[in-house]
């Protein structure tokens, strides 16, 4: 069960509506996760979905390596929901199943490419010390260039702020679905 109530279309206010309505006409088709959360400040909502919107369909980066970073920053996050979401997400843009595995089980996965291996490191080494070394960076600034490394940065970053609020929130997976990984637990917190 959610912490939160996670307004329904029927119970929304105009604002809330008018924000649900936009995201469920552009290319999400429908709202899930983080997004049924922020809907308690329309205009945060609103802001939060036009930027998921440029970061995951308006940036330098081909799905499949979007996909790659969003998926090792699930996992480092303990993400349920965005793990399978973006497990799905991952496997339509072609992602090889013993790549997903592999980064379900926090390991690097064979036989990537170098654009694959660039974006699976730098994600890795972001998530796990908040900065990327030199040589992670040039790499990545090499193959991608400025803006696409600066993109990359902000989808990395936003995908933690999602699994947080996902997280937090306890927002609950689809019905029937278990969890790929043990649900975070909330030790020694009071």
């Amino acid at each position: 069960m959610p912490r939160i109530t996670l307004p329904a279309p029927e119970t929304m206010n105009p604002q809330q509506r008018a924000v649900y309505d936009r995201i469920v006409s552009g290319p999400r088709g429908k709202i899930q996760g983080p997004l049924r959360a922020a809907l308690h400040n329309p205009e945060l909502a609103d802001k939060w979905q036009a930027l998921g919107a440029l970061l995951r369909y308006g940036t330098g980066l081909p799905p499949r390596l979007s996909e790659i970073a969003i998926l090792v920053t699930g996992r480092a996050c303990n993400s349920p929901f965005e793990w399978y979401a973006h497990r799905l997400e991952g496997e339509k843009v072609g992602i090889e199943p013993a790549i997903i595995e592999a980064l379900l089980a926090q390991k690097e996965p064979a036989g990537l490419s170098e654009d694959d291996a660039a974006v699976y490191h730098y994600a890795v080494e972001l998530n796990r010390h908040k900065s990327v070394s030199d040589a992670t960076y040039g790499v990545a600034l090499a193959r991608f260039g400025e803006r696409t490394v600066v993109e990359l940065t902000a989808l990395i970053g936003y995908y933690t702020m999602v699994a947080m609020t996902l997280n937090c929130h306890e927002i609950p997976l689809p019905e029937g679905v278990a969890p790929a990984f043990p649900l975070p637990q909330h030790a020694g917190l009071k």
